[in-house]
């Protein structure tokens, strides 16, 4: 029969699948998705990272036969990835496919740390690891990763220099229970950024954080990991990082001496 008299209720029939199913993946049942099918299609991507299906560096199957495998059009599914892209957590590489995003220094410049030279130069900082302890969360540690003060958990203080000066004074608490078997010989002998040993280590992928920032005089504390007098204007920047599935996993509060540096943010919005 000729494909231009195949009547219009034969025409919508789904064509035959032509490529093996991507594996871990299944069917979207359009009427069963309950929400736009890219979306559908989106939450099925970020199930398989979350679940470890699919791992930090891992590339996606093809895009013609991760479509085939949802049932849904190559446009539906290429909207669901640039979603994620667009919140790094895939990342598209030119000519080699779309792979899970991993930590980064890179990535950490560019998403996590916003303090730079006043002139604009912006360089990794060199960071000194002060303290480590296990201690039991306070009020607003608790509060901030959604569990009750008392809370097993252990706390790190780092200080970040820029240009050979001593610029930030990091206080990091984190939950015991995500971050089994942390040390710090651990965190000492890292060998990049503090969000990927999270991620290769513990499972735990930083996506995005909340942060809070004011104007304070320098604590005591702040005061001597910085070298500046007690009572001098900081910038305080207190931070909650949050983990693929919305998890909030670390609560950071950051000192800053803005002398000859600037918090500086690039504020977007989609197009």
């Amino acid at each position: 029969m000729d494909v231009r008299t195949i009547p219009a209720h034969h025409a919508r029939m789904p064509l035959a699948r032509t490529v093996p199913p991507a594996a871990g993946f299944a069917p979207i049942a359009p009427d069963a998705a309950g929400m736009p099918l890219y979306r559908a299609v989106r939450r099925e991507i970020l199930r398989s990272i979350e679940d470890g299906s699919l791992a930090p560096g891992a590339a996606l199957p093809n895009e013609s036969e991760l479509a085939a495998t949802f049932n849904v059009a190559i446009g539906t599914l290429r909207r669901a990835v640039d979603d994620l892209v667009a919140e790094h957590i895939l990342v598209r590489r030119q000519g080699r496919g779309t792979f899970v995003a991993t930590h980064t220094r890179d990535r950490f410049l560019f998403q996590f740390f916003h303090v730079e030279r006043c002139d604009g130069l912006r360089e990794e900082p060199g960071v000194d690891l002060l303290s480590f302890e296990r201690v039991r969360m306070d009020e607003d540690a608790a509060a901030a990763l959604a569990t009750r003060p008392g809370t097993p958990a252990f706390h790190f203080e780092n200080r970040l220099t820029l240009q050979g000066t001593a610029v930030v004074h990091d206080r990091i608490t984190v939950p015991a229970a995500l971050f089994r078997g942390l040390t710090e010989k651990r965190l000492r002998e890292r060998a990049t950024t503090i969000y990927h040993l999270y991620q290769s280590e513990f499972g735990v992928t930083v996506v995005r954080a909340h942060e809070r920032l004011r104007a304070v005089g320098a604590d005591r504390a702040s005061a001597r990991a910085l070298g500046v007098a007690p009572g001098q204007p900081v910038l305080e920047v207190r931070r909650t990082a949050i983990a693929l599935g919305g998890r909030p996993v670390e609560y950071r509060v950051s000192t800053i001496v803005t002398a000859a540096h600037d918090y500086v943010n690039l504020l977007s919005r989609p197009a």
